[in-house]
């Protein structure tokens, strides 16, 4: 079965479960109509079915290479990229005055999700394009604005983001590049950059890359660093691309997946850039854009998690194997009921990760159209759990992909093992979930629990609303809900934070499991009947929610009994 793009899920999701209609009722994105919204991932999932599904097994099999400074790209990149470019993917949420679509982050999301589904070694190239375009909208000055935004948003030209160096991790604030005023508006940038994603390539004519470094005399720490637009080829008067910048790549890493993404080491040695914002703001200007990359590396861990389910079903209904256990039963794997349970545990909580990322797409589109600090508020409370939970599904259903298939899935010619392989990053960049756990205990409840407080608010009120539907589904989420509260109320009263910090990842995910819990429900609810969309609530809920339990348990447990455990009793 080739693979197809969740249109319909995106569809229904808008439609009956994150109340996308809000958005469309604001006068910011009135234009963002059902029947346009409709068209657009209609044309979306097309090109990602026809087009980029077809290069992820030469991504994988045939990857980026270095070859005398120069990255040559997997075969078919190029046409999938033109695809994706000449179709105004990279553009769908850029402004209009600059020539993008103006359409909401949460349209620009499932879109990017079905490219990751399609081909995540292509679809991670758009996304770092994207968060440039975002952060120069923003920071950049009208000046350099006229000059980049244009390239940037027809895709002629690409985007990095240069953030992590040898010595400075998680820990940006370590970094050590430099730049020095060139007394003409330019700067000279200096340093090395390591994990550029999509450092170079063989299709655009010019990369453009954001770079953080400090200024002479510049403050130790974030406060003292600095964004540059550094491009690898230097704009001529008439704005294309001219003589070449000095700066290289030196390498690229061997990595466990994604092979077809150049993940370059860059080497800055006096590049001409330029300031991107203010002297001292880069974190600022970088944050601009990292935020919404956290909610595109979620649905990068639900796309690679859409294929790997579809390939593991496909397998699943053609696999003969050991007599059916049903009567009726179509005598394939299907039939068994541990396979048939890892399926149905695969599908049910993609269906909660792509709707937390899509309610957090509606929230961060209805702060940006209002100014509301409540839906503010809420977008970044959403954005790490739906960073967090829409990687770890994709990792954890990847992985399932791979035991549906058995032996074939250790084989690599099944390309059941890619999926694994490529998705396993996306807990990683764009901050460790680990971190984006801490950032919801800790900055995420420094309002003492108030945004916290009213998405449970609204899930016992839906569980409420439902008990004369599905009263055994409504009470199991209502149950789940009021743990997650206690939960949440002891959480805020922790003055010292290790205490949350020990246990922030079991926190984060039973938060994401009473969202998935309360979206099925609502789901549920939409359906009107006991049909399959029912039937899959019925599952997460009474097979899956109840993990909520042992999560809180461990998430309340505080970090006493984690530092009684010294640095030898660790060891062997």
């Amino acid at each position: 079965m080739p693979y197809q793009a969740a249109v319909s899920e995106f569809q229904f999701l808008f439609d009956h479960v994150v109340d996308f209609d809000q958005i469309a009722a604001t006068d910011r994105f009135a234009e963002a109509t059902p029947d346009l919204v409709s068209a657009i991932l209609v044309e979306a999932g097309r090109m990602c079915d026809e087009v980029l599904a077809p290069v992820q097994r030469d991504g994988d099999l045939h990857p980026a290479v270095l070859e005398n400074g120069v990255v040559r790209t997997s075969p078919g990149f190029d046409t999938a990229y033109r695809a994706i470019a000449d179709g105004g993917w990279v553009s769908t949420s850029a402004r209009e005055e600059n020539g993008g679509m103006g359409l909401p982050l949460s349209v620009t999301a499932a879109v990017n999700e079905m490219m990751a589904g399609a081909c995540l070694s292509i679809a991670l190239n758009p996304l770092m394009t994207q968060g440039q375009i975002e952060a120069l909208e923003h920071h950049a000055s009208d000046a350099l604005k006229s000059v980049f935004l244009p390239k940037l948003i027809t895709g002629e030209w690409c985007g990095t983001m240069n953030l992590t160096e040898p010595q400075a991790g998680s820990d940006v604030g370590a970094l050590s590049s430099r730049a020095v005023d060139n007394g003409d508006g330019s700067f000279a940038v200096t340093g090395t950059k390591i994990f550029i994603s999509w450092g170079d390539n063989d299709f655009a004519s010019n990369i453009c890359h954001l770079v953080l470094a400090r200024l002479p005399d510049a403050p130790a720490g974030t406060k003292g660093i600095s964004l540059f637009l550094v491009p690898k080829y230097l704009p001529d008067d008439a704005g294309n691309a001219g003589a070449a910048n000095t700066l290289s790549v030196v390498s690229l890493e061997h990595k466990l997946g994604l092979h077809g993404s150049p993940t370059a080491v860059m080497q800055f040695d006096g590049a001409k850039g330029w300031l991107a914002g203010a002297e001292g703001a880069g974190m600022k200007a970088m944050f601009t854009m990292m935020n919404n990359a956290r909610l595109g590396v979620a649905g990068q861990g639900i796309g690679a998690g859409e294929g790997a389910y579809q390939q593991a079903l496909a397998f699943a209904m053609e696999r003969k194997q050991g007599r059916s256990p049903i009567a009726g039963g179509n005598g394939t794997i299907i039939d068994h009921a541990d396979v048939r349970r890892m399926l149905a545990s695969m599908k049910a909580d993609l269906f909660a990760a792509r709707a937390i990322a899509m309610a957090c797409g509606v929230a961060i589109d209805m702060g940006t159209a209002t100014n509301d600090p409540e839906w503010q508020a809420r977008a970044a409370f959403l954005t790490p759990i739906a960073k967090a939970f829409g990687t770890d599904t994709g990792i954890a259903v990847a992985e399932a992909g791979i035991q549906v298939h058995g032996g074939m899935g250790f084989i690599e010619e099944t390309g059941a093992a890619q999926y694994a392989r490529d998705v396993r990053v996306t807990a990683i960049y764009e901050g460790t979930n680990g971190i984006q756990s801490m950032d919801l205990v800790g900055r995420k409840l420094m309002d003492g629990g108030d945004a916290a407080c009213r998405l449970l608010d609204e899930i016992e009120a839906a569980a409420e609303a439902a008990r004369s539907d599905f009263p055994n589904l409504a009470e199991a989420v209502w149950q789940a809900n009021e743990s997650l509260r206690e939960a949440t109320e002891w959480m805020v009263t922790q003055e010292q934070l290790n205490h949350r910090f020990a246990g922030s990842v079991p926190y984060l995910r039973a938060f994401a499991r009473v969202l998935g819990g309360y979206f099925h429900l609502k789901a549920a609810l939409a359906e009107r009947g006991n049909g399959k969309r029912t039937k899959l609530a019925r599952f997460y809920i009474l097979r899956l929610l109840g993990e909520v339990t042992g999560l809180l348990s461990h998430a309340t447990a505080g970090a006493d009994d984690l530092y009684a455990l010294s640095d030898a009793d660790l060891g062997a």
